[in-house]
């Protein structure tokens, strides 16, 4: 392996940080900076091992392998897990947008049926639980929460 080869992986694996994110970069810094810190040793003692007629950037270059092997593993599983957060995070809002929904689409049609307010406010409430039965699993928000909710959504149709 030559130097220029390591130098273009670690320039591979700054790129990904960078389109990874920020919040990544300050959190492999440590990682980084060891890298760097070898990369430099190792282009720095390139001379001076051919000089001597040592072989220490040969003896350095399984090491600094490994060294790029498990920086570029770490780098692969931290952005799998920033994937999942985000893919977790879109789940959840598409639940809640079809959750606020349902519940719009059942109190327009409350009013416009001219319900009482305890008769429309079961009436939405149940319409949800029919409707959308996996944004309520997956967002389980408790009973109170869901009468705010639907109580708040009968009075913005009411008051248009």
């Amino acid at each position: 392996m030559s130097l220029i080869f390591i130098l273009a992986l670690a320039l591979c694996a700054f790129a990904f940080i960078l389109l990874i994110g920020w919040p990544l970069v300050a959190a492999l810094a440590r990682l980084a900076a060891s890298t760097i810190s070898a990369s430099i040793l190792a282009t720095l003692a390139g001379p001076a091992a051919a000089s001597t007629g040592s072989d220490l950037l040969t003896a350095l270059t399984p090491s600094l392998l490994d060294l790029a092997g498990v920086a570029l593993t770490a780098l692969i599983g931290l952005a799998t897990v920033r994937f999942q957060r985000w893919t977790g995070i879109q789940i959840e809002a598409r639940h809640r947008e079809a959750l606020h929904s349902a519940i719009m689409t059942a109190a327009r049609v409350a009013v416009a049926q001219g319900l009482t307010r305890e008769v429309a406010t079961e009436f939405v409430a149940a319409y949800a639980r029919s409707s959308v039965p996996d944004a309520l699993k997956r967002l389980s928000p408790s009973s109170e929460t869901m009468d705010a909710l639907v109580r708040s959504k009968l009075l913005e149709v009411r008051g248009r």
